[in-house]
C-alpha cells in the first residue's frame, strides 16, 4: 500500500482534476487516507457534507472496481450520472433494467471497466451476485465495499431495511476487503445498531459535527396549518423547489391538490400510489426546478437535489432523529435554506397513541416515547433550537443567532398556579371530557351540559375566571405536550392526570408557559440568488441557471449533475476569461472543462 503522504497527494490530485475541488472538507482527507489504506470505517457526516466522495476517491485510487450498497434507484442513478459527467466509469445493477442491459453491465465489470458499481442489497445477496463477488475477489479486482445509508440497519428506524441486516455476510466472505459505512442521521442507539450489525466494531469511526448552519429552523404553533404553510412559501420561497411532509397518504394528496389550487406547483408521493405516478413526480422534483413536493417519509432518502430551499412539516415527525434527517433534504448546496414545522397537542396525541396501539414490544414502545418527548422538547423550547438539536446528538454548541427563537426570543411567564387549576379541574370533574368543556368549567360558564352534570358545584368552576380562552388552550396544550396530561381515547378524547403531574400538584414543581411571539408582517425572502453578495447582478447567474437548465435537459440528467448553483454562483462572481481561470471554479474537474468550458466563457463573455 501507499504510505499516507503518497495516498494524500495522490487523492488531492483525483479530487482537483476529476471533482474539481482544490481542497478536503472535514474528516474528507482523513477518511479517504485510512479507507484506501484497507481499513474499515464508519462515517458520520451531514446531509451536504460530501460522503460520497469519501469512497469514490479511494474507489479511483484502489485496485479493481468498487461495490457501493444504496438502498435506492432514483439514488443510483443519479450518482451514476454526476459520476459519468466526472469522466468515471460507473454503472448500476437494479430492478429498473433489462436483462440486456443487466448483462451489458456485468461485461463491463468482468472486463474491468468500471470504477464504481450500484447495487441494491436485495441484489448483492442473491447466490449470482455473490458468486461474481467471489470472482472479483479471486482476481483482485474488488476494491471495496460502500454501504450509503448505513442506518437502514437499524430496526428502531422508520428507514429500517431487513436486507441490511445480512449485509454482516460481507467481512465473513470478504474479509481482506475495506468496507466503509455512511450516514447523515444517526444518534447513539442506531450508531450501535449500526457498529453491532455490520460488524464494524474494530473499525474506525469518523462523526462529523452534525450542524447546518445554513439551515433556519422555525417552528410556529398551529392555527389554520394549510393556509400558514401557504403564506410562508409565497412570502419566502416563490419558485423555489422544496419539501412538505405529511404525516397520512390522504394528507399528501389533499395537501398537493390544495397548494395546486393556489397556484404552488406541488406533486404527491407516497408508497401507496402507482409505481409509474410516483415516480414520475419524483423525476420532476429532481430534473424540474421550483417543484414543491408533498410527501410522506417515503420520500426523500438519498434524493440528491442540492437546491431544495426549504423542507415543512404539517405534522410532527417520529423522533429527532427523523426531524433531523428530513430538514437536512434542504440546501444541500450550503446556501440559505429554512426547515419550518407547524405543530399542536394534537400531534403529540396522535403520535401516543400511535406508539400505544403498535404491535411492537413495550421496550421499543419506551423509546418510541422518550424520542417523541425529546422531539417535544425540541419544539418547546425558548432557547436556541439548534443548540437543541446539535445537543441531542452529543454535540455542544452556542447559540446560533439565525433560528425562529434566536431572532425572536418567545417569552414565558409563570404559569404555576393555572396549570395545577387545570389539573384539578380535570380530576374534580372525573377525568372524564376534554379540553373546550373543561374550560368553561374553569371560567364559569354555566351551559346546559355543566349544569346538567351538577359541575357549576365542583371547586374548580369559576377559578379560572381572571384568564382568556386562548390562554388556557395554550395551556393545556402545553400541559398534553409535556406528558402531564394524556387523552383517553375510548372516551372521545377526555384528559386524564398521568405520573408526571404529581410534581406539580404537590407543589414540587412549576410550570412556565411558552408565549410565542407574534409573526412579523413579511419576513424577507431568501433564495438561491441571495448566496451572491450585494453588488454582484444576478444576470449572469441567471444565464447560467437557463444554460444549464438547457444542457441537462439535452443530456437527460438532472440540471444539478451538470453543474451545482455554488459553481454557477462562483462563476458569476470570478467572471472567468480563460480556461485555466475557469478551472480554478470549484466543482469544476478535467472532463466538465473540456465538455463545457468554452461554452461558459462565450457566455460569460457576452454578459461582460
Amino acid at each position: 500500500m501507499n504510505a499516507p503522504d503518497a495516498v494524500s497527494r495522490t487523492a488531492l490530485h483525483v479530487l482537483e482534476h476529476v471533482f474539481g475541488y482544490t481542497a478536503f472538507r472535514g474528516e474528507q482527507q482523513a477518511i479517504v487516507e485510512h479507507v484506501t489504506a484497507g481499513g474499515d470505517a464508519l462515517v458520520l457526516m451531514p446531509t451536504g457534507g460530501g460522503k460520497s466522495l469519501c469512497y469514490q476517491i479511494p474507489a479511483l485510487l484502489r485496485e479493481g472496481t468498487a461495490i457501493v450498497v444504496s438502498p435506492l434507484i432514483a439514488l443510483m442513478q443519479d450518482q451514476v450520472s454526476a459520476l459519468a459527467e466526472a469522466g468515471v466509469a460507473a454503472a448500476c445493477l437494479n430492478s429498473s433494467l433489462s436483462l440486456d442491459e443487466t448483462r451489458a453491465v456485468e461485461r463491463e465489470l468482468f472486463a474491468g471497466r468500471l470504477d464504481l458499481l450500484y447495487v441494491a442489497p436485495e441484489r448483492l445477496l442473491t447466490p449470482r451476485f455473490l458468486d461474481i463477488l467471489d470472482e472479483l475477489r479471486d482476481t483482485r479486482r474488488l476494491a471495496l465495499f460502500a454501504i450509503d445509508e448505513a442506518h437502514c440497519v437499524s430496526q428502531w428506524g422508520h428507514d429500517f431495511r431487513p436486507e441490511y441486516l445480512q449485509l454482516s455476510i460481507l467481512p465473513e466472505r470478504y474479509p481482506t476487503i475495506p468496507r466503509i459505512a455512511l450516514t447523515a442521521t444517526a444518534d447513539r442507539q442506531t450508531r450501535e445498531e449500526i457498529v453491532r450489525n455490520l460488524r464494524l466494531a474494530a473499525a474506525r469511526c469518523f462523526v462529523s459535527s452534525f450542524d447546518r448552519p445554513n439551515i433556519r429552523y422555525r417552528v410556529v404553533d398551529k392555527t389554520d396549518p394549510r393556509r400558514q404553510l401557504l403564506a410562508f412559501i409565497r412570502e419566502e420561497h416563490p419558485r423555489d423547489a422544496g419539501i412538505v411532509y405529511c404525516l397520512s397518504r390522504r394528507k399528501v394528496e389533499e395537501t398537493a391538490a390544495w397548494l395546486a389550487e393556489h397556484g404552488i406547483d406541488a406533486l404527491p408521493y407516497h408508497a401507496g400510489m402507482p409505481n409509474e405516478t410516483r415516480a414520475a413526480n419524483q423525476a420532476r422534483f429532481l430534473r424540474e426546478e421550483g417543484i414543491v413536493m408533498v410527501a410522506t417519509i417515503a420520500f426523500g432518502m438519498g434524493i440528491d437535489k442540492p437546491d431544495v430551499r426549504f423542507v415543512a412539516h404539517l405534522d410532527l415527525p417520529r423522533s429527532v432523529e427523523g426531524y433531523y434527517q428530513e430538514t437536512g433534504r434542504a440546501g444541500r448546496d450550503g446556501l440559505p435554506a429554512d426547515a419550518w414545522m407547524a405543530w399542536g397537542a394534537a400531534d403529540v396525541v396522535q403520535q401516543r397513541r400511535m406508539i400505544d396501539e403498535s404491535d411492537a414490544g413495550e421496550a421499543f414502545k419506551r423509546l418510541a416515547r422518550a424520542r417523541l418527548d425529546a422531539l417535544v422538547g425540541l419544539a418547546e423550547s425558548t432557547g436556541c433550537r439548534r443548540q437543541h438539536l446539535l445537543a441531542y446528538f452529543g454535540e455542544v454548541s452556542g447559540p446560533c443567532g439565525n433560528c425562529d427563537n434566536c431572532l425572536r426570543p418567545p417569552q414565558t411567564r409563570d404559569a404555576t398556579e393555572a396549570a395545577r387549576k387545570a389539573l384539578s379541574c380535570v380530576y374534580r370533574t372525573g377525568q372524564r371530557y376534554g379540553a373546550g368543556y373543561l374550560i368553561d368549567v374553569l371560567r364559569g360558564h354555566c351551559s346546559d351540559k355543566v349544569r346538567e352534570r351538577g359541575h357549576e358545584t365542583v371547586s374548580t368552576f369559576g377559578i379560572g375566571a381572571d384568564l382568556d380562552n386562548d390562554t388556557w388552550r395554550a395551556i393545556f396544550r402545553q400541559l398534553i405536550a409535556r406528558g402531564l396530561l394524556e387523552v383517553d381515547h375510548e372516551r372521545h378524547g377526555a384528559l386524564r392526570l398521568t405520573d408526571r403531574a404529581r410534581p406539580l400538584l404537590r407543589g414540587e414543581a412549576g410550570f412556565a408557559l411558552r408565549i410565542a411571539p407574534k409573526p412579523p408582517r413579511r419576513a424577507a425572502r431568501r433564495n438561491a440568488a441571495a448566496g451572491i453578495p450585494a453588488g454582484i447582478p444576478t444576470t449572469l447567474f441567471d444565464r447560467l441557471r437557463a444554460w444549464r437548465a438547457q444542457t441537462a435537459k439535452t443530456r437527460n440528467v438532472p440540471a444539478y449533475v451538470i453543474f451545482q448553483d455554488t459553481t454557477l454562483r462562483e462563476i458569476a462572481l470570478a467572471r472567468p476569461r480563460s480556461l485555466t481561470e475557469l478551472a480554478g471554479i470549484g466543482g469544476i474537474g478535467d472532463r466538465k472543462l473540456a465538455a463545457y468550458g468554452q461554452a461558459i466563457l462565450d457566455l460569460v463573455a457576452s454578459a461582460a
